[in-house]
């Protein structure tokens, strides 16, 4: 039985033709030159941040990315950098096979505006801090009063569900947080005032508002009230 038959021989040259050209590849494709950096936002169009920041942040030890290679490139210290800002939710760094250094962002959304003591910041869907924007003002519920009385993330619950609602997201315009942890919400077109009381049953707390309003503007009585409690999951107590 022959081993080294032609079609053995083809087979051995053609696995040695694919490493070289492999080889070759990853050779020319590590020696590429980065020719440009590209920043693209995902999601909302609102921009807090600038396309000119996140490129300060590709910088590596003020270095001309155009004169890398893109082997020397540390693709992992970049993204933690893009990563690390403080409007950035999430980031992915990475180089095209055409030279082109992208970093896909994502910005983090703000669901609440912050006045104390120490000046005036968002929070975002985590409930964490998140800072003011010289690009993009965002209109969101302005919160005041004891910050620390409520856990962040009890609070970011209460601001979410009021931005992913159309209904409550333009009617709710401002939240005061009490020593005792309870919510006094602020509504936009009224005087009443709507004691929302602490950060529990939230959802069944929000409907019955909601049931309570379309009631009342239907009926024209909106007016007349001073203060809408909510404390009671099973009913909207009012006062005049």
């Amino acid at each position: 039985m022959k081993i080294f038959t032609w079609i053995n021989v083809r087979l051995v040259l053609m696995i040695g033709l694919v490493i070289f050209l492999y080889s070759f590849t990853s050779y020319r494709n590590s020696t590429r030159k980065i020719k440009n950096t590209v920043v693209v936002f995902e999601g909302k169009n609102v921009l807090f941040l600038k396309e000119e920041m996140v490129n300060k942040l590709l910088i590596e030890k003020k270095q001309d990315l155009k004169t890398l290679n893109k082997v020397d490139l540390d693709l992992n210290k970049l993204e933690k950098s893009v990563r690390g800002h403080e409007m950035i939710q999430k980031a992915d760094v990475f180089v095209s096979v055409d030279g082109i250094l992208k970093a896909v962002v994502q910005q983090k959304t703000p669901v609440g505006r912050v006045f104390d003591k120490t000046g005036s910041f968002y929070i975002d869907y985590e409930g964490n801090d998140m800072p003011l924007s010289d690009n993009y003002t965002a209109r969101v519920p302005l919160i005041s009063g004891k910050i620390d009385a409520v856990k962040k993330e009890k609070l970011a619950e209460v601001l979410k569900m009021i931005n992913e609602d159309d209904f409550l997201k333009k009617n709710i315009i401002g939240i005061q947080i009490l020593h005792n942890g309870g919510l006094i919400m602020v509504n936009r077109n009224y005087d009443f005032q709507i004691d929302f009381g602490r950060t529990v049953n939230i959802e069944r707390k929000f409907k019955n508002y909601k049931a309570f309003f379309q009631n009342a503007v239907s009926d024209s009585t909106l007016n007349k009230y001073k203060r809408i409690n909510l404390k009671f999951t099973k009913q909207v107590v009012c006062i005049k």
